[in-house]
């Protein structure tokens, strides 16, 4: 098997792995623990603090680490982060604040997995196989996030949502003997020694000034804003006002994999139809259209609303960020780009663990379907931070650097 396959399988079940829990850890705190909407929104915050924490150190720490280790190393601790959950309930001692503990700790190393998975894609793949590669890894993400949450919502039916975290557990030792058969890569290092506050500063000036990337970052933080809503929503939504079985939940949530699929497997088909700068911005209001359905109906119609939207908002979002980050993996000079994945995730997904504390706080006086709709507002502020930028004066994102050239392995 060559590399990337064999990177492909280890992240291949991870993603399933994670999919399982994201549905079998809100549903534990709902369902085990009687978790509030407040304590909702703090779980899902801690599941991406760690960006703010240490988002921008995360591109630093990963130059100075060999890549394939990082990712082992990450991995083998989130698998002890949640089977610690199960060992508790078990003993009787498993609290919300565990919870928010475990996700913290999940947080801080899918940061350092992140930057390093990313940062060694592009040293096992020619440039021009970068789109196709991150596509189909969005597109295997999106199948994943489908088949995930059903089998997560229906083994919390049959099993019991503590228990059903064991299989994201496993998924996580699984990806990490796989990573270990890799070649050992390490990130490529300044020529001398440098402080790890200029190169951070290094990395955020190259982002922030940039003409394509420094917008397309903006919007992207405006968008996960709202993810990170979603995130502390959507379960609070589907079981206390649409009062959805763990088993419907489940196969509602599977509806972004479905989107996700769609997305990626339509993504080269609508950057060239439109352009990778004016698809960007165009779909991005139709991202926006798409948030607003979620919450549009009651009853029996409501599954039908919310199935539609997810599928229209989970659809544009992922054709966004392939494009995005194959354009950052092509256009950032090797010596910056783990620094740049760290930065433009520091900022975006930073918005994501607000988002969700923002939504839980709200949701509690004014209802879930009342704050899906102010957060459908907020999704249109995404194209906006496009449309008002450089970025609308071309079809196409630009390559304002000198592309980088890595070797194909496998």
């Amino acid at each position: 098997m060559s590399v990337f396959w064999r990177w492909w399988v280890a992240g291949t079940s991870s993603d399933l792995g994670s999919a399982v829990g994201g549905v079998a850890l809100p549903l534990t705190a709902l369902a085990v623990l009687d978790a509030t909407p407040f304590e909702m929104g703090m779980i899902a915050a801690a599941g991406y603090v760690a960006w703010i924490v240490i988002g921008l150190p995360a591109g630093v720490i990963v130059q100075r680490l060999p890549l394939r280790g990082t990712q082992v190393g990450a991995d083998l601790v989130r698998a002890a982060a949640v089977a610690s959950i199960p060992a508790a309930w078990w003993l009787g001692l498993l609290t919300v604040a565990h919870l928010i503990v475990v996700a913290l700790i999940l947080s801080f190393a899918h940061v350092i997995f992140f930057v390093a998975n990313t940062t060694f894609l592009p040293e096992i793949v020619s440039r021009d196989q970068l789109q196709s590669r991150n596509s189909l890894t969005s597109g295997t993400h999106a199948t994943t996030q489908l088949a995930g949450p059903s089998v997560g919502g229906f083994a919390v039916q049959f099993l019991g949502a503590v228990p059903t975290l064991l299989i994201d557990a496993i998924s996580y030792l699984v990806s990490a003997a796989m990573l270990r058969t890799l070649p050992a890569r390490q990130s490529r290092k300044p020529d001398r020694p440098t402080p790890m506050g200029a190169m951070i500063r290094e990395g955020w000036a190259f982002v922030t000034r940039h003409p394509m990337m420094g917008p397309a970052m903006w919007s992207a933080t405006a968008s996960n804003f709202v993810n990170g809503a979603y995130l502390a929503l959507f379960p609070l939504y589907l079981v206390r006002d649409l009062h959805a079985p763990a088993g419907l939940v489940g196969l509602l949530l599977a509806v972004d994999g479905i989107g996700t699929l769609i997305g990626a497997a339509l993504t080269t088909r609508l950057t060239n139809a439109l352009g990778t700068a004016r698809g960007l911005i165009i779909l991005g209001f139709v991202e926006a259209a798409g948030a607003f359905v979620i919450p549009a109906a009651t009853g029996w119609a409501a599954y039908v609303a919310f199935t539609a939207g997810v599928l229209i908002f989970a659809g544009t979002g992922v054709v966004f960020s392939v494009t995005t980050r194959t354009y950052r993996q092509i256009a950032s000079p090797p010596e910056l780009l783990s620094r740049v994945m760290a930065t433009v995730r520091f900022v975006s997904w930073g918005a994501i663990p607000i988002g969700g504390l923002v939504a839980g706080a709200l949701a509690g006086p004014l209802g879930a379907r009342a704050t899906l709709l102010i957060f459908a507002a907020a999704a249109v502020c995404a194209p906006l931070a496009l449309l008002f930028s450089p970025v609308r004066h071309h079809r196409d994102l630009i390559d304002t650097t000198t592309p980088r050239q890595p070797t194909a392995v496998g």
